[in-house]
Formats: structure tokens, sequence, C-alpha cells
């Protein structure tokens, strides 16, 4: 059994691979330590993904074999680097296991439907399903996603964005309003508004395409991976004057251009 919850500031997570782009998660499955192989040469895998609620769902059962080495150029989709170059932050000797993956036909009406309870344990993300039971909380009806936390409680990130459940994205682009980026390199604090038709997701995904946004201030430093939430929401009759005249109020309450990123 292998859980999947891998986050890398600016890369998508293993949940947003499994949404989003099926071949990718996949093969984010398919590069394992070579320190390992005693453990993943077994024949069958069962996959998890943790969800942005932090539910361990069940995505699919896979027949597995092990290929030999990885490319020595193979880049992993969640790290964007070599697989294990993340934390050894040197070439890979001796290279990571190449495994093929082929998804059984066993449990796959289940995938995405089944919650189980991983217990205690989160740290070991991969283990023996003989030697673990878990329990199931919830069998679905259906492949569902989370519900939206609502305006105010939504805490993301900018590589999160683009795989944020689809209702997420059509709440989050129907309103305008004042939005926070926090650096977490440098824990700096950007206040900006949404103003346009597209409302918050429209101008987070400025960012995501840009780096900056456009912004004077984020132009002059590296691109981060910002952690993105609303300052408030404005209505739907209210005026640019009215969304600008928000957006300075919130730029003197947190002080964002005397010990932050704006410059305006």
């Amino acid at each position: 059994m292998l859980r999947h919850q891998k986050v890398i500031s600016g890369r998508p997570t293993p949940y947003g691979l499994w949404r989003t782009n099926l071949a990718e998660f996949d093969r984010f499955q398919s590069y394992q330590s070579p320190k390992d192989r005693s453990f993943f040469s077994r024949p069958n895998w069962a996959s998890f993904v943790v969800t942005p609620s932090g539910e361990t769902l069940f995505v699919g059962l896979y027949e597995v074999k092990l290929i030999g080495s990885a490319p020595s150029d193979v880049i992993d989709p969640v790290t964007g680097v070599a697989p294990g170059a993340d934390k050894t932050k040197e070439p890979i000797t001796p290279p990571y296991d190449l495994y093929s993956l082929i998804r059984s036909n066993a449990l796959a009406d289940y995938a995405g439907r089944i919650v189980i309870d991983w217990g205690k344990g989160h740290r070991s993300w991969r283990q023996v399903a003989s030697k673990q039971d878990k329990q199931v909380i919830e069998l679905r009806r259906g492949v569902i996603e989370p519900p939206f936390p609502g305006f105010l409680r939504f805490i993301g990130s900018l590589s999160e964005i683009a795989s944020l459940p689809v209702a997420w994205q059509e709440a989050l682009s129907s309103v305008r309003g004042i939005y926070l980026l926090t650096c977490p390199k440098t824990r700096e604090q950007y206040v900006g508004m949404a103003s346009s038709s597209g409302g918050f997701l429209q101008r987070w995904m400025e960012y995501v395409v840009t780096g900056h946004g456009g912004n004077l201030g984020l132009k002059l430093r590296d691109p981060s991976d910002y952690q993105v939430s609303i300052l408030e929401v404005c209505g739907s009759s209210a005026t640019l004057d009215d969304i600008a005249g928000c957006e300075g109020l919130w730029k003197r309450k947190l002080q964002s251009r005397e010990m932050g990123l704006n410059k305006n």
C-alpha cells in the first residue's frame, strides 16, 4: 500500500496529478529507490492519495513489475527534478528503479470512492497490506470532490490552483475582492485585488503563468509559490473604485507597503 502526500513548492501534488493527468501520476509512482527493492518488487500495489481536505483516498490497484534502472535524464513529475534529488541534492547513484504499472481491473470501480483511516503512522507512506489492516471510513456512490471551504476560509498555494476541484475553481472565478499573497521564503506579504470578471481564479492564474502578475514589486524578485488567501469579498455591485478602496485599506491594516511587497 502506498500513500502519496508529497508536497513540493511550486509543483503539482499527487492528488492534483491523479485528478488532471493520470499518466503522469502513474509515471510518478514508477520511480522508486533501489534501497527498497525488496518492498516494491511485490506484484501488486494499492495506491492512495491525500486529498486537499486530508482524506486518504484509494485511487487504484496496480500489477507491478521491475523493468530496470530509470534513465539518467528522467524527471519526477511531482518534484520537477531527478527522482530522489530533492532529498540528496546530488546525482543519484545507483539510479532509481523503474517499474511498469498496469492498472488492474480488480477494485477499479472503487477508485476515487473508498476513504480509509491510514492510522497514526502518516510518515510510513508505504506499508504491507497483510500486516496493516485499514478501516474503511466511507464508500462513496461516485468520485466526489471535497466541499469548498468558503471564501474566507480558503487557503492554498499558486502551484495548487490549476488542479483545484472544478467546483472550487467555479466558486473562485465567480467573485471579486481582496486577496493576500504570502512568500514562503521571506514571509513577506502582498495585498492585491481581483477586479476582473474572472474573479480570484483568473487573477491568481496570472501569477501562475508569469510569476509576478505584472506587479512591480514581484517583478524585482525571484518567483515563489505564494500562499494565497482571501481577505474580503466585494459584492457584485462594487465598482472598480470601491474595490481599489478596499485594497488600500487592507494595505494600511497589514502595513504591506512598509513591511511587505506592495510598492504603491
